[in-house]
């Protein structure tokens, strides 16, 4: 299915959260944060008082309870709108 989202807003998937800590300790499900990363999908084309900044493909940090969980084709995803979004990731 594809997804265009509409004016200033952005689908995001996001980022698997840890299945393990850096010292090896297995994080059981019911223990996992919800992940504050992701990667846009898709992007609107912005309104006429603020442009659309995010593309797609860019790496990107949100807020814990920021936008709305959807089921896209059996994957969860987050649709937000651009302000929503804390920061983009540069490498």
């Amino acid at each position: 299915m594809k997804l265009i989202p509409l004016a200033d807003r952005v689908l995001i998937r996001p980022t698997a959260a840890e299945e393990v800590t850096a010292s090896g300790i297995i994080i059981p499900d019911s223990a996992k944060e919800k992940p504050l990363r992701g990667t846009v999908i898709a992007a609107g084309k912005g309104t006429k008082d603020e442009e659309m900044i995010l593309k797609e493909g860019d790496q990107v940090l949100y807020g814990k309870y920021a936008g709305t969980e959807i089921d896209l084709d059996g994957e969860k995803a987050l649709i937000m709108r651009q302000n929503e979004v804390l920061a983009v990731i540069s490498e």
